[in-house]
């Protein structure tokens, strides 16, 4: 092509230039004898104008017509200010239509009005829109920033395999059957942990990949079923040395993607105390709303519904909606009341104050000593809300937690420009799961528990706490990470924890084990995502506003029609019949 700048490139100092430019049409004027037309390309935007003598070669061009053009800049008149090439025009001399176009089914513009499924059926039209190739323009922006940081800390970038074993780790494989072996299934890998331990083992010292990892898992607003993350893992170093590469990762793609100045190390907290105070592990902390336990307030209550709870080891749980009396109707509260149920709690309580008086659902059933000892828990103040869930602890605090968010979106008090930070620490080693009846790792298999809870492992599991970290961001969990076993003693009698027999273990990891017999060295990393970071970077909630082609809530790809049929002698080749 003749190209000679791009559609976001010229300036008033260009007048006079010859230039010859190419993109799609975005936009058409027509006034009288003068054609004005808006040339897009990925850089942006350029007027160009054809007078008279192309009235009849212009007639049928129309939006998303692929042109070049070729004339002399000129400096307008009146400059558009909304564009950065608005204070000139291409006066055309020449041009070509270099291809036509059917009438799109949806606006290509910065604000479209097509529902979700018609972009992502035509995502190659919807990621002409300028948000949606700016998010993916920082997306790369963000990989080659992480890139040359880690680089420059001597950390090696490798390559780990996608097709790989099954194993357990948490959530359910993609399988892939083998032509070759009849009956058997690779599987794609929910991350690389794995491998890159194994790199560890291999003294390759400091690892990391933009790595793609695949989870078959219900999907949510920011999950999807293929998505990447930036994994890293180091040998020979502790939690302070990963938190500080990371933080220093952070600092950089902070400044560079949005010129802010984080704090030089981020805040610390522990799972327990993140439970406790905000009920969740992702707690958003750009504003404060702390979670109240109320258990003492009420140890010698006379309402039946707070003694039931204390007696039956569960927790009155609640929170201080500053001023915000006057501003939940009884019809907003049922609304709150619906939204905690959602949780599993069975009710909401609450009372108001105002004028020196608790008024609500609960006040008649509050003693004189009970509204003193709120007051003080709680530092209640003329026209405060006290909003309360009382249920089983879990319950409680999860609750709890949904609901301080909701309320503070619901006032406005979230400061949306600023990124608040923390490491969430010490998270229990295992958690139990009802379904299964047993307990299962909180985060993997091959998190290290702390040195004084080996003991518990297989004797009090509530209580073993590992060595696990998570990274959190303004209500999103950004990283999840952990030092790791490196001792195959340890290794197996958390597999005899978590309930694998020896057999059990050789057979799904048994060349893994067999590594830690070569001289395994103390190791530990994490796996930052890449799609939650891009998010919060472009101030999106939806996750696929910064993937470039994204599955539907139920994992279809709308566009290609993926998942689909595929021929029976496909099948054939594999030995797999459909059952019916």
């Amino acid at each position: 092509m003749n190209r000679t700048h791009t559609n976001g490139e010229l300036r008033k100092e260009d007048a006079g230039k010859r230039v010859t430019l190419c993109g799609w049409v975005a936009k058409r004027r027509n006034l009288g004898a003068i054609c004005f037309i808006d040339l897009r390309d990925r850089y942006g935007i350029t007027q160009v104008t054809f007078n008279e003598s192309f009235q009849e070669a212009i007639k049928d061009i129309r939006n998303e017509y692929v042109l070049e053009v070729t004339g002399t800049v000129a400096v307008k008149e009146v400059p558009n200010k909304n564009l950065e090439t608005g204070e000139i025009e291409v006066q055309v001399e020449s041009f070509k239509i270099l291809n036509t176009a059917k009438t799109t089914p949806m606006i290509i513009a910065d604000k479209t009005d097509a529902l979700e499924d018609v972009r992502l059926k035509y995502r190659y039209l919807d990621l002409r829109r300028k948000p949606l190739y700016t998010n993916l323009l920082i997306r790369d922006k963000v990989t080659m920033i992480t890139r040359n940081y880690l680089h420059s800390l001597n950390f090696v970038e490798v390559e780990t395999p996608i097709l790989s074993k099954s194993t357990p780790e948490g959530a359910r494989d993609y399988l892939v059957p083998s032509r070759l072996y009849k009956g058997k299934f690779y599987a794609l890998p929910q991350s690389p942990q794995i491998y890159k331990q194994l790199l560890m083992i291999a003294g390759m010292d400091r690892y990391f990949q933009i790595a793609r990892c695949f989870r078959d898992e219900d999907l949510r607003a920011d999950r999807q079923p293929e998505f990447d993350q930036i994994d890293i893992e180091m040998s020979f170093a502790d939690e302070e040395d990963i938190f500080k590469v990371v933080e220093g990762l952070m600092q950089r793609i902070f400044k560079e993607i949005k010129d802010v100045d984080l704090e030089e190390h981020f805040e610390r907290i522990k799972y327990d105390d993140a439970m406790r105070y905000y009920g969740s592990d992702k707690p958003d902390l750009r504003f404060d709303m702390r979670l109240h336990d109320l258990n003492e307030v009420f140890k010698a209550t006379s309402f039946s519904v707070f003694s039931s709870v204390i007696e039956n080891g569960g927790l009155i749980k609640a929170i201080n909606a500053k001023g915000a009396a006057s501003k939940y109707s009884r019809k907003d509260l049922d609304h709150l009341t619906e939204f905690v149920k959602i949780y599993k709690a069975k009710a909401l309580a609450y009372v108001k104050y105002s004028e020196g008086e608790f008024t609500g659902s609960i006040a008649k059933f509050l003693s004189d000593e009970e509204k003193e000892a709120l007051k003080k828990e709680m530092d209640i103040e003329n026209g405060d809300l006290i909003l309360i869930v009382a249920d089983e602890k879990s319950i409680a605090n999860v609750a709890m937690g949904a609901l301080r968010v909701k309320v503070a979106h619901d006032l406005g008090i979230i400061d949306e420009s600023s990124f608040k930070f923390a490491w969430i620490t010490d998270f229990p080693m295992f958690e139990y799961s009802k379904e299964s009846n047993t307990y299962v790792a909180c985060h993997h298999p091959f998190t290290a528990p702390h040195d004084e809870d080996v003991d518990k492992l297989l004797t009090d599991k509530g209580n073993c706490y590992s060595r696990a970290y998570d990274l959190v961001l303004n209500g999103y969990e950004l990283l999840s990470g952990s030092v790791r076993i490196h001792d195959q003693a340890m290794q197996e009698k958390v597999f005899e924890a978590l309930g694998l027999t020896k057999e059990q273990a050789q057979d799904k990891f048994g060349f893994f084990l067999e590594a830690f017999e070569y001289g395994a060295p103390p190791h530990l990393g994490v796996g930052i995502g890449v799609e939650r970071l891009i998010m919060i970077l472009c101030g999106t909630d939806n996750i696929k506003d910064v993937v470039a082609f994204p599955k539907t809530a139920s994992a279809m790809c709308l566009m290609s029609e993926a998942p689909n049929t595929v021929d029976p002698a496909q099948l054939d080749d594999l030995k797999i019949k459909i059952a019916e």
